[in-house]
C-alpha cells in the first residue's frame, strides 16, 4: 500500500497547515496514538507495526494534549476512546481544529450529532465500533486520503475567496477612477493597470 508523506507549510496568515506530499511513498511517517487504555492502544500499535510503520509514538495523558502533540509533531494522529463523554468529544474536536493534521478517531459508542461535529471539526475519519488490529492500516490510508481531499478543497476555497476579494477591490478602485476622473470603464481599467505596473503591484 502506498501512503503520502505529510509535510508542513505556512499559510499567508502564518497559521500552521499540513498538506500532503504525494511524491513520497514510505512507512516512516510519524504516527501518534492517543489512548489512555494500554490494551486498546496496543491494538492500534500492533496494527501499525504489522503494516510496517516504524515511527509510532503513544500518548496516554489527558492533560495538555495539544501541547504534547505540538512537541511530538506527528504527521498523523490516531485517537481511541472506549466510551467518550460529550465533553471529551468536544475537547477533541476543538483540538482537531487547531492541529491541522490527518486525524482518525476510534470510538465504541457515539452520541447523536457526534459524527457531524467531528467532520465539521476536521476529523478525517470517525470509526464507530471498529477497533480491530487488521483494520488499522486501512483506516490510516483512508484518513490520509480524506485529509488530502479536504485540504485541497480548503486551499481552492481560500484561493477563490482571495480572488473574489481582489476583484471587489479592483471594481471599487475602478469605480472611483471613473467618477473622479470622468473616465469610461475601459479607460479606468487601463489607468489602474498602468499604475499597478509602475508600482510593481
Amino acid at each position: 500500500m502506498k501512503y503520502a508523506r505529510v509535510c508542513e507549510r505556512i499559510s499567508p496568515r502564518g497559521q500552521r497547515i499540513f498538506g500532503l506530499d504525494t511524491s513520497e511513498n514510505d512507512t516512516s511517517i510519524k504516527i501518534l496514538v492517543v489512548d489512555e487504555n494500554p490494551i486498546r492502544r496496543a491494538i492500534i500499535e500492533e496494527g501499525l507495526k504489522d503494516a510496517g510503520y516504524t515511527a509510532v509514538m503513544a500518548l496516554a495523558t489527558t492533560t495538555r494534549r495539544v501541547d504534547h502533540i505540538y512537541r511530538l509533531d506527528p504527521d498523523v494522529i490516531l485517537m481511541d476512546f472506549e466510551n467518550p463523554s460529550r465533553d471529551v468529544l468536544d475537547q477533541m474536536f476543538q483540538m482537531s481544529r487547531v492541529v491541522r493534521r490527518p486525524i482518525a478517531m476510534f470510538v465504541d459508542q457515539t452520541q447523536r450529532g457526534a459524527i457531524s461535529a467531528a467532520i465539521d471539526a476536521g476529523v478525517s475519519a470517525y470509526i464507530v465500533d471498529g477497533l480491530k488490529k487488521e483494520r488499522v492500516s486501512a483506516v490510516l490510508e483512508m484518513t490520509i486520503s480524506r485529509f488530502r481531499a479536504f485540504d485541497k478543497l480548503r486551499a481552492e476555497l481560500d484561493e477563490v475567496k482571495s480572488a473574489l476579494k481582489d476583484r471587489i477591490i479592483i471594481d471599487r478602485v475602478k469605480g472611483f477612477l471613473m467618477r473622479s476622473k470622468n473616465l469610461d470603464e475601459d479607460a479606468a481599467y487601463k489607468l489602474l493597470r498602468q499604475t499597478a505596473m509602475r508600482q510593481s503591484r
